[in-house]
């Protein structure tokens, strides 16, 4: 069965609050984790989510439904630039 939104969201929330520095004293609940994009494709789904901290991070999660995995990927983003198009 392939994940729910919710259920990504809670990867997101166990994900981060294990990786955070603890001299930080931050944790996040399910509030906190919002999915910017999301698509489903027979078994198999992605998604983009991001949380209300302001670090830079973002985090994809993609579902292969033929071996009923999940993988998470987390980035960083380190820049946000406007480029004029003409």
């Amino acid at each position: 069965m392939t994940p729910n939104q919710e259920k990504l969201r809670k990867v997101v929330v166990d994900y981060f609050n294990e990786h955070v520095d603890k001299t930080d004293s931050k944790t996040i609940t399910l509030d906190d984790v919002f999915v910017v994009w999301f698509s489903k494709t027979l078994q198999n789904c992605k998604a983009l989510l991001s949380t209300t901290v302001s670090d830079g991070m973002y985090y994809e999660l993609t579902y292969n439904g033929d071996k009923k995995e999940l993988y998470l990927d987390a980035y960083k983003k380190w820049k946000n630039k406007c480029i004029k198009m003409e």
